[in-house]
């Protein structure tokens, strides 16, 4: 009995250590569509990198050309009437378990500022991106694709 537990325990201690070895680390960094929230079609896509083991994104590209020439004229401080296109919109996350949190994310469409977090999901094909104003449930959640 003892020597089957034994080797159940060194059967589970062995399974951990091979999960471990094949378990991926899905970087954020890359390019994202970004969806409508309310027709769910792509709206363009962003940029997230990685500086100093901080994330940032970036507006990349936007679908419908009237978008293309916008600039931020709701946004705050040296943001103000800045190009959509390039804008930094989220910054300083730092990973945190299996999430990242800690930094900021910016709405261009009304030029505000939200403590934000994010967490990827799906294999790494979905990043949900949440950004509110003082506890995360007062806030709202969106979703970009890989």
């Amino acid at each position: 009995m003892v020597g089957s537990i034994a080797r159940f325990l060194l059967a589970c201690a062995l399974g951990t250590t091979w999960v471990n070895v094949f378990a991926v680390d899905l970087s954020p960094a890359g390019v994202w569509r970004t969806l409508n929230e309310k027709t769910g079609k792509v709206r363009g896509t962003v940029l997230v990198y990685e500086e100093r083991g901080e994330f940032f994104a970036k507006v990349h590209s936007v679908v419908d050309p009237k978008e293309a020439a916008d600039i931020c004229d709701l946004c705050p401080g040296e943001l103000k009437n800045h190009p959509v296109i390039g804008l930094v919109i989220m910054r300083g996350m730092k990973r945190v378990g299996t999430e990242y949190a800690g930094g900021e994310v910016l709405d261009p469409d009304t030029g505000t500022i939200y403590r934000g977090k994010f967490k990827i999901t799906d294999s790494g094909t979905k990043m949900v991106l949440r950004g509110f104003v003082g506890i995360s449930l007062l806030g709202r959640s969106q979703t970009w694709l890989r």
